[in-house]
């Protein structure tokens, strides 16, 4: 898809200095920019960049004085880093958006697909679910019995949600994501074998969650496993059974939330935390990578380690643990010294 220079302008509220016909298809940095693209200069150290650039149009802030001939067509704004974001929201919205409903695609009796903007080859809808306006349903997606899906949801190739699940609006599900699979629930016998106990609860994710590739959210046993608003999981997550993530949570890629745990409101997980079961995490936390969490933590803590406890104290003992080994030459040496002392003072 094609825009002109007038075009992009207008969307971004700027002026156009230059050829307002000046087409482009695609992005670059602007040290590599190449015909057909647009890219933008914000930070004054690339500026040396402009005066060579062949991306056919350049965003630029309001205050850029050129001091040589440029050869791009400029878009003049007065941020040009945030119309760069605008466009960049502006170009997703228009590559990602389908339409169509496929004679490839499978809806059971009792369910309305109307309002669905789009449905994909092999995708699969079952009986009696309940879909939004402008959903948008990939190919090979699965959406089981009495599902509820909220206004502009988009569900990516792939992608299961299992039955009796509840999807708020403008949420994201990438590839490969499981939501409502059951939960990890298993009672030992005096045979030593084990016996599934049934996961009758469900999965509710509320407005705005986005859930990347391969990640899973487990249905609670019972009552349900809960994702609130705003909040973002990253790809290759683990969420298990009646976990609830609070709002505007941010949680990273290959992390693990243990049973009904509660984490609350804009806290952050970084890459590879484990968190057991059963605890609670409160508002405004943030975890470092790789840490695990064994016992609650209370608001506004910063924690780190495993297990997990206050990232101070953590770097200040990681100082002496990077030590150890000279530190144990020193007592080796001591011991050796105090032990000749010995001999001497029997003699």
């Amino acid at each position: 898809m094609e825009f002109s220079a007038q075009q992009i302008a207008e969307v971004l509220g700027g002026e156009v200095k230059g050829d307002v016909n000046a087409s482009v298809s695609n992005i670059s940095t602007i040290e590599e920019g190449a015909p057909g693209t647009i890219s933008f200069l914000s930070n004054p150290k690339y500026e040396k960049y402009i005066y060579t650039t062949k991306a056919s149009v350049v965003i630029v802030n309001k205050s850029f004085e050129p001091t040589k001939d440029i050869s791009s067509t400029l878009v003049v704004v007065d941020d040009a880093y945030k119309s760069f974001a605008t466009l960049l929201s502006f170009y997703d919205e228009h590559i990602r958006t389908k339409d169509g409903i496929s004679s490839l695609s499978f809806v059971e009796e009792g369910t309305d697909i109307s309002t669905v903007k789009y449905l994909g080859q092999f995708a699969y809808i079952g009986k009696n679910v309940v879909l939004g306006a402008n959903a948008q349903i990939y190919p090979q997606v699965y959406i089981g019995d009495n599902v509820k899906i909220g206004d502009n949801v988009i569900i990516y190739p792939g992608a299961k949600i299992y039955h009796a699940c509840e999807i708020g609006n403008n949420c994201v599900f990438h590839s490969g994501v499981v939501i409502g699979a059951d939960g990890f629930g298993f009672a030992p016998q005096e045979d030593g074998e084990y016996t599934k106990i049934p996961q009758v609860g469900n999965v509710i994710i509320e407005d705005n969650v986005e859930v990347g590739s391969n990640t899973t959210i487990d249905r609670a046993t019972f009552g349900s496993t809960i994702i609130r608003k705003g909040a973002k999981i990253d790809n290759l997550i683990m969420i298990a059974h009646n976990v609830e993530v609070g709002n505007r949570t941010i949680v990273a890629a290959q992390s693990g939330i243990s049973g009904s745990t509660k984490v609350g409101n804009d806290t952050i997980f970084a890459g590879q935390v484990g968190i057991a079961g059963h605890l609670k995490i409160g508002n405004n936390v943030k975890i470092a990578a790789q840490s695990g969490i064994g016992s609650d933590i209370t608001d506004n803590q910063i924690v780190q380690g495993s297990p997990g406890y206050s990232v101070r104290e953590y770097q200040k003992s990681y100082i002496y643990f990077k030590r150890l080994p000279q530190t144990d030459k020193r007592i080796s040496d001591l011991e050796e010294e105090i032990e000749k002392l010995k001999e001497l003072i029997k003699k």
